[in-house]
């Protein structure tokens, strides 16, 4: 038995790429042009990876021009699309070509819809490109030979299960993907398709993409040229389009985009987008993030993170610069002056388009904020130098817009009637929550509008954005003196008098579970409130820290009760037992209305039920 015979080897895929071969073949036959697209980007890639390690390894690279060659064969029914990048080890093959952990194919399968135009879109967002080779193929080769190795490996499968490894002869680095083409996708091996699916979807592919037919001379069928180094006025709206599609693997169009050419004491070339859409991966906290960064035209990192803060993580483009050393690594962009001022730069270009995208394209802001708004906002946290700025680019809803997040802190302002001095806020648990609040009800009352803050950031938000515009913000569920004598009722000092006995048998009912109890000047239709105290963490702050399993301080919350209220009125009469269930009541009551847990559920029921058994009778009363 040969050497090599001892080395072939039979696998199984995965169970979820065998799922995924059957949807390629079956599900996406009307789009199947897009293997192409995907097997080229590969391609592209490959090259990329090779241009990177020769910055340290020459030799890898020698004097060879990257490119991706295109060969049909009509006799054989076969195309290849061949590359000269770094190729692959068998390890890689295995890994690459035969298993789950980095072709994202389980989360593919999750966003599929069954809309056959946008299901193809996503197999590149998603890496599992390569697969769709079976949509025209029922059978593929690949022949691949890792840059600086002897020996090169051979794969193959039918698409229905398995596939076979073993070692092969290959005199040039590199990989070729050799389609054994089906009856009916035959079409794919004419010249006038293949040059007609190069110019759409890989015109942009920065090294040259070429035909070769027997022994003609190959024909280069794309422009060969980074995009982003095209003058602005050779590009249209759908050339930047379609470089975002391949950029992002994003099926939808962006909302906007930034092309900028920087010369001088620093230069580079930016390439940024606005996209329409989420990325499947934007709050997975351990994603890599960032755009992709080039040095001279020379691919270095995917995802630079440091080129962009967190809050703009949702952004897509690339950076071109020659003034950072080709053989730049992550260590070296940390804390390096030239990569700051560019990172300055690039938060500066970001603000701008969404600045005009607000201003001339308000529908399409509107779009922009209800996908990214509460990452964008991360910003008042993160970048004290633009806070103000990402301020207004923020929207909410408030008490004068409660269907939709687009109230301006601008436009709030200028609602504000005379004598409003504050910017003022309600956190809560859900819009819905806040609309009902009773905190709202004496601020109604006084014509003064409250933004509904209802994103889990919007605590840490309020706790960074301390003013705007010279005006202070202020939350309506704290126990502000100033925001109570801006709501004043005549009638509060009678009823002081007549509470004041009512109020201290409250305290002493509920104990240590809060902090005072008082007549509140806010409400007007509710019994009774709960507000923090001046120093105190808010409720909705504590409740987030709790769940996330946070060791929080226990804080006492201050128990306001409305004078006017009939409920509270039948504490001034009830007995010592029904006082203090009232007075349970009152605070559960409390607790509830701004989205809290109560620690006796069973308990209040029990006395809810006996006041209103209680109401039924001749005489309004508790039972215990």
């Amino acid at each position: 038995m040969s050497d090599t015979a001892q080395k072939s080897e039979k696998r199984e895929f995965q169970a979820e790429v065998r799922q995924l071969l059957h949807l390629m073949i079956h599900s996406l036959y009307s789009n199947r042009e897009i293997f192409l697209r995907e097997l080229i980007s590969n391609a592209s890639d490959a090259c990329d990876k090779l241009r990177f390690l020769a910055i340290d390894k020459p030799e890898l690279l020698g004097g060879d021009e990257l490119a991706i060659e295109l060969i049909p064969d009509a006799a054989a029914g076969t195309l290849t699309i061949k590359d000269n990048g770094v190729g692959m080890s068998r390890d890689e093959v295995i890994d690459n070509l035969g298993t789950i952990a980095r072709s994202g194919t389980k989360r593919f399968m999750e966003a599929m819809s069954g809309d056959q135009k946008k299901d193809a879109q996503l197999i590149g967002q998603f890496g599992v490109g390569f697969y769709s080779a079976f949509i025209v193929a029922d059978k593929v080769s690949v022949l691949t030979l890792r840059a600086g190795e002897s020996e090169a490996v051979r794969w193959e499968s039918d698409g229905q299960g398995e596939f076979t490894i073993e070692p092969s002869f290959k005199t040039d680095r590199g990989t070729e993907v050799i389609l054994h083409l089906r009856e009916d996708a035959r079409e794919f091996i004419e010249d006038y398709r293949l040059r007609a699916i190069v110019q759409r979807y890989s015109d942009h592919i920065g090294l040259p993409i070429r035909l070769r037919k027997d022994k003609a001379e190959p024909e280069t069928l794309n422009q060969a040229r980074a995009f982003w180094t095209r003058p602005k006025s050779e590009l249209k709206d759908e050339d930047y389009q379609q470089f975002y599609q391949h950029l992002s693997h994003d099926f939808e169009a962006p909302l906007a985009w930034g092309h900028h050419k920087v010369e001088g004491t620093l230069e580079y070339t930016s390439l940024l987008y606005i996209p329409a859409r989420a990325p499947f991966d934007l709050w997975d906290r351990e994603q890599a993030r960032g755009v992709k960064l080039y040095v001279k035209r020379v691919f270095i990192m995917d995802k630079a993170a440091e080129l962009l803060p967190a809050y703009l993580r949702f952004v897509r483009g690339l950076v071109d610069t020659a003034d950072l050393p080709l053989n730049v690594s992550r260590e070296i962009l940390q804390g390096n002056r030239t990569v700051d001022k560019i990172r300055n730069a690039l938060v500066k270009r970001v603000l701008d388009l969404l600045d005009e995208l607000a201003e001339k394209r308000p529908e399409d802001y509107t779009k922009f904020w209800a996908t990214f708004g509460p990452v964008f906002k991360e910003g008042i946290v993160e970048d004290a130098a633009n806070r103000e700025r990402i301020a207004k680019l923020c929207r909410f809803a408030s008490t004068t817009q409660a269907e939709r997040q687009d109230v301006t802190l601008d436009a709030y302002l200028g609602r504000m009637p005379e004598g409003q001095s504050k910017i003022y806020y309600l956190t809560a648990e859900t819009l819905a929550a806040a609309r009902s609040s009773p905190h709202l009800e004496g601020f109604r009352a006084k014509n003064y509008e409250v933004l509904l803050l209802a994103d889990r950031i919007d605590e840490w938000v309020v706790a960074h954005l301390h003013e705007y515009q010279g005006k202070p913000l202020e939350s309506v569920a704290r126990a502000s003196k100033d925001v109570e004598s801006q709501i004043e009722t005549p009638e509060k000092a009678r009823l002081e008098g007549e509470y004041a006995d009512v109020l201290k048998r409250v305290q002493e009912t509920l104990g240590e579970r809060v902090e005072a109890v008082r007549l509140s000047s806010r409400l007007t239709e509710s019994p009774s409130c709960l507000v923090a105290s001046e120093q105190g963490m808010s409720r909705r702050l504590e409740e987030i820290l709790k769940r996330a399993g946070e060791n929080v301080p226990v804080s006492r919350p201050i128990l306001e009760l409305n004078g006017s209220h009939p409920l509270v009125d039948k504490l001034k009469t009830a007995e010592d037992g029904s006082f203090g269930d009232l007075a349970e009541l009152l605070f559960g009551q409390a607790v509830l209305a701004e989205g809290g847990q109560l620690d006796d559920p069973a308990g209040f029921v029990k006395r809810l039920n006996a006041l209103v058994l209680g109401n039924l009778g001749d005489k309004p009363r508790i039972i215990v």
